[in-house]
């Protein structure tokens, strides 16, 4: 079976094709047939699309004003010059979408129908950077292959399982029937990264507790307890909860008030505030780049310190606040860019966690240990790197579907 993996954001998209067959180990990822990157700010009036495949890779510039004819002309890369790796674009079985915002509706994987599409519409104002940018490749989709089956695969769903005393904010009812609650997002990455943890761990997921920290320029992190998420960082919107590259995360909602009554902010000027300019960014002036914020902290820089300092102790009081959803910890997971790259974030993580007995084994930590327990042999809990990958995660609950 040959599934075709859509990831698109708001100024990028990431797509890959899977060939996955009946007998495949599928315990770890396969590699992609064929790769294709879209940045929409690469150029003024052109997007650059990256295409790899058979070992080679090429650039094409697309242009800006048509996103279904730039569907078209990747899509073509599948089946023309030195990334060719079909004959037909009708040799694709099923086309996976990442979803940002799936709200109350769907807890997993869903056939895409007319109604679907009208849902993550309605959800646009929840997550206006992205849902549009799911139904344009939908539609883009249904337009160059017809009625080929299309499955959403929603950033929330894995978070539908949180309890009423995490989910709903102490807000008059009625904004809870009304839809305000919290969401929780990175769910696929959330989701993966447990089920590789338990395979690490060599035990069933279904008996571990576990916190995964995704922490890339985005970041979350999220208490799973026998396979099911029962709390998470993020809320209503990804800005909830930890610090990140330029989002604040969680703060006093009163300062909102103030900005508005003090310095006239209005929604766009508190929205690009809370989104853009704060975190990392905001906080060392810098970059919302954990490498150059690092690079400048050890050269003396002390915004960066601070920076750096904030974060992690935004990411260690999360991590306990996510403690009493759980029974007890046997593991702490770290994915993404920060997470799975930055020895120096999880030893200064873990440092302050000691008292629950994780220790570090700090040889392994200072090293490229992906995919393995970097935790001392003595530590009583585990601490788990893994490498997340949301497509081959798609194309897995796609392949549920089948």
């Amino acid at each position: 079976m040959k599934i075709l993996v859509l990831n698109a954001g708001s100024s990028s998209q990431k797509s890959c094709l899977y060939e996955i067959n009946n007998k495949a180990n599928l315990t770890k990822p396969l590699a992609p047939l064929w790769e294709a990157n879209i940045d929409w700010t690469a150029k003024p009036d052109y997007g650059l699309l990256k295409i790899f495949a058979n070992g080679q890779s090429h650039k094409i510039d697309l242009p800006q004003e048509s996103r279904a004819q730039s569907t078209q002309i990747m899509l073509d890369t599948m089946t023309h010059g030195r990334t060719k790796v079909l004959d037909n674009l009708k040799e694709i079985d099923m086309v996976g979408h990442r979803v940002v915002h799936g709200g109350r509706e769907y807890s997993q994987a869903t056939l895409i129908t007319s109604e679907v599409k009208e849902v993550i519409k309605n959800l646009i104002p929840l997550a206006p950077n992205h849902n549009p940018a799911h139904i344009e490749g939908i539609n883009a989709i249904e337009k160059i292959l017809g009625n080929i089956p299309q499955i959403a695969v929603f950033d929330t769903a894995f978070h539908n399982t949180i309890p009423p005393e995490a989910k709903i904010y102490p807000l008059p009812y009625e904004w809870y029937q009304k839809g305000i609650q919290r969401y929780g997002f990175h769910g696929i990455s959330h989701k993966y990264v447990a089920q590789r943890a338990a395979s690490i761990l060599e035990k069933p997921l279904t008996q571990l507790n576990l916190i995964t920290c995704h922490l890339g320029n985005g970041c979350s992190v999220t208490a799973i307890k026998n396979g099911q998420s029962v709390n998470t960082s993020m809320g209503f919107t990804p800005l909830e909860g930890l610090m990140m590259g330029t989002r604040c995360g969680s703060i006093d909602p009163a300062i909102l008030i103030h900005l508005i009554t003090e310095y006239n902010y209005d929604a766009g000027q508190l929205n690009d505030l809370l989104n853009k300019k704060s975190g990392l960014l905001g906080i060392s002036q810098i970059s919302a780049d954990m490498r150059s914020v690092v690079n400048a902290m050890v050269a003396g820089n002390s915004q960066a310190k601070l920076a750096f300092d904030i974060y992690i102790h935004r990411i260690q009081s999360v991590i306990g606040s996510m403690l009493p959803s759980l029974d007890t910890l046997d593991a702490l997971v770290f994915t993404a860019g920060v997470g799975e790259n930055s020895g120096l974030v999880r030893e200064k993580v873990c440092q302050n966690l000691a008292f629950l007995g994780i220790t570090l084994d700090l040889d392994k930590n200072n090293k490229k240990n992906i995919e393995q327990n970097i935790a001392d042999p003595n530590s009583s809990i585990g601490v788990i790197v893994v490498h997340t990958q949301e497509d081959w995660a798609i194309a897995l609950q796609c392949m549920e579907l089948k």
